[in-house]
C-alpha cells in the first residue's frame, strides 16, 4: 500500500514541468506553481524548467513570452482523498539562440 502511494506521488510530480510544445529551435517550457509559496518566480519548479530549456539550448536562449497558463484539474486517484485537485501554471516560451 506504501508503495503504492509512493508510485501516485511520484508520477503526479513528473508532471510538475512540461515541455509542452518543442520543435527543433524553440518550445514551451510549464511549470507548477503555488502564490502562497513564492509565486511563479519563486517557484522550485521554475529553476527546473528553465535547466531543461537550457538543455535543450546549450548556446543560450531568449525568452519570447512568460505568463500563466491555463491550469489543469484532475481527481485524486488516492483512496480516502476527497475533491479535485487545482493548479496553476506558468509557461515559459523560449527560442534557441
Amino acid at each position: 500500500m506504501v508503495w503504492l502511494a509512493v508510485l501516485v506521488i511520484s508520477a503526479g510530480c513528473s508532471q510538475a514541468v512540461l515541455m509542452t510544445q518543442e520543435t527543433e529551435n524553440e518550445g514551451i517550457v510549464t511549470y507548477l506553481f503555488k502564490e502562497d509559496r513564492g509565486g511563479p518566480m519563486g517557484s522550485q519548479h521554475r529553476r527546473e524548467a528553465l535547466k531543461l530549456i537550457e538543455d535543450k539550448c546549450p548556446s543560450g536562449f531568449s525568452i519570447l513570452k512568460d505568463g500563466e497558463v491555463r491550469g489543469y484539474s484532475s481527481m485524486s486517484s488516492v483512496q480516502g482523498a476527497e475533491g479535485e485537485m487545482t493548479g496553476r501554471r506558468w509557461g515559459i516560451q523560449f527560442r534557441c539562440k
